[in-house]
């Protein structure tokens, strides 16, 4: 038989160390390591955090979120994070890799928890009445192509684009960080509470430069501004739908042009990460021009320099040129 050495209490309690020094985030490097899904959860949890937390994020800057596909190395990100932000739903790798993972209670934050979300069917319903509004009785409704086909479960991700969505997130966020991190606690509770005060400011911003506009239409290249409609009290007018893939049918295009022309619409508005194709073919058509509104599903080489904040009064300041509001 083998005698195998006895190694001294003292190596043994120094193993230990090691190994679980290299066993998470918090212990290892000092930091909370966090994985977050795609830009706008990333954003809020880089504020959150501060330099307390190493921030991995999923989707690449000019990558598109809807179509992400992980690789074996962010699985195992995914595995071993301390911490992980992502909107369930949204990313279908992301929530296999997150199922899969089996992550403890309190190690995961699902940004869509806590919202109100709008479902396809409600997106109909309010296109549907502002079809029937029409006073000349053109009738543009799902016979025509509205009803678009999409794979998030029956419901628009797109929360984000309303900032008051943004503050359970924060919040969330703040919470997970704390439990993970109680010794710096302090630091994320202030960090979160500057984050609440500019989405506030933001939201106040948004409501005050939308409140008066001539034109309360807003025609996009796809449904991605429902909860910006729906809070600021504009009507989506979706040439696609929540899929950015979906190709619209020839009697929608023409709906959508007739609408442009009929209702003074001066803008269609083409989108990041998009292809502006067929806005420029209905902006074309209708006489009108094209601008850009960012649905802020992840950075640009445009926009790299730019965060949520900025970028969201870049829009507000398209919006309020379209639909010339004072």
């Amino acid at each position: 038989m083998t005698l195998r050495p006895v190694l001294p209490a003292a190596l043994l309690a120094t193993c230990a160390l090691v190994l679980s020094a290299c066993g998470g985030g918090a212990v290892g490097s000092g930091k909370v390591s966090v994985v977050t899904s795609f830009y706008p959860v990333q954003f809020v949890t880089e504020r959150v955090a501060g330099d307390r937390a190493d921030v991995t994020n999923l989707t690449a800057p000019g990558g598109e979120p809807h179509d992400l596909e992980l690789s074996p190395r962010q699985v195992a990100d995914v595995q071993d994070a301390d911490l992980v932000v992502y909107q369930k739903g949204f990313q279908t790798a992301v929530d296999e890799a997150v199922d899969q993972a089996d992550r403890a209670q309190g190690t995961t934050v699902d940004a869509a928890d806590g919202v109100s979300l709008i479902e396809e069917s409600e997106e109909a319903h309010d296109e549907e009445e502002h079809d029937h509004a029409d006073e000349e009785g053109h009738d543009h409704t799902e016979e025509e192509g509205h009803d678009h086909g999409h794979d998030h479960g029956g419901v628009d991700p797109h929360l984000w684009l309303d900032p008051a969505n943004l503050e359970p997130v924060t919040e969330h966020v703040r919470d997970a960080l704390v439990e993970l991190d109680p010794d710096h606690a302090d630091t994320y509770r202030a960090n979160a509470d500057a984050l609440l005060a500019d989405l506030e400011s933001l939201d106040d911003d948004l409501r005050t430069g939308l409140a008066d506009c001539r034109v309360r239409d807003i025609v996009t290249s796809h449904a991605a501004f429902a909860y910006l409609a729906r809070a600021y009290d504009l009507v989506q007018v979706p040439i696609a739908g929540i899929d950015p893939g979906t190709e619209p049918s020839a009697a929608q295009l023409a709906s959508i042009t007739d609408l442009v022309k009929r209702d003074g619409i001066t803008t269609v508005f083409t989108e990041t990460l998009v292809s502006p194709a067929v806005a420029r073919t209905v902006a074309r058509e209708a006489g009108v021009r094209t601008a850009t509104l960012d649905p802020i599903e992840g950075l640009t080489k445009a926009t790299a320099d730019e965060d949520y904040l900025s970028i969201m009064r870049s829009n507000l300041a398209t919006l309020q040129k379209a639909n010339r509001c004072s």
